[in-house]
């Protein structure tokens, strides 16, 4: 994995961790996770070609 991808799943995944919290049930922290994960993974090559990377 390179650093920008590593540094970008870091961060998506420390606000995750931040709001995760606040949520009642394990399925909807569940839930939560796959979405953002699935944004994140669908976004990240956008942003890097957005910045050259």
């Amino acid at each position: 994995m390179d650093p920008f991808a590593l540094a970008f799943y870091a961060v998506i995944c420390a606000a995750l961790s931040m709001l995760a919290p606040s949520l009642p049930r394990p399925l909807h922290r569940l839930g939560l996770g796959a979405a953002v994960g699935v944004a994140a993974a669908a976004t990240l090559p956008s942003i890097k070609v957005a910045l050259g990377i």
